[in-house]
């Protein structure tokens, strides 16, 4: 097999591999004359990026657990994580060297009641709290921004329903 050959089934076998599983905390608040919450959006530490909380698995720990501890890792903040994702997104992680793989994130809603002066990567992004509309322009990956969408509507029909009638659609 030549060298070229060799590198080609190499880059083939590495697109067919299933996308690598990560974990990502849509935090959110709620403000009293507000009906529409505000999401926090952080910066990546690479590139500069709009982008939620995020990160791989951990040994021994359920998926929104470690939703809820990269929320506090790369945001400082702290509150009440839904154990069921609120869907999904997919993106291109930017490997060293220049390799990228697919990743498939799982989102779960964290509801933040707390937000820390020190954390673990302090200083290292720009946080801004923002409306789901505006956190939609501004990430890249156009199924987070569908994310974003579905999530405001949540919310929309909660203060649309008569007092007292509760919903179980998202």
């Amino acid at each position: 097999m030549t060298i070229m050959s060799r590198i080609a089934s190499d880059m083939q076998l590495m697109l067919r591999r299933p996308p690598r599983q990560q974990y990502a905390a849509l935090c959110f608040r709620k403000r009293k004359k507000q009906p529409a919450p505000e999401v926090l959006l952080l910066t990546s530490r690479d590139t500069g990026r709009w982008v939620i909380p995020k990160g791989w698995p951990m040994p021994g720990k359920k998926s929104h657990i470690v939703a809820e501890r990269e929320a506090y890792e790369e945001a400082g903040v702290r509150g009440k994580v839904e154990r069921e994702p609120i869907g999904y997104y997919s993106y291109q992680k930017g490997m060293n060297g220049g390799l990228k793989i697919n990743c498939r994130v799982q989102v779960h809603a964290l509801e933040v009641k707390q937000m820390l002066k020190d954390f673990p990567e302090k200083g290292t992004r720009r946080l801004e709290w923002v409306n789901c509309e505006e956190a939609a322009s501004r990430v890249q990956e156009p199924e987070l921004k569908v994310l974003f969408h579905i999530f405001a509507r949540r919310f929309a029909n909660v203060e649309s329903r008569p007092e007292g009638e509760e919903s179980t659609e998202y």
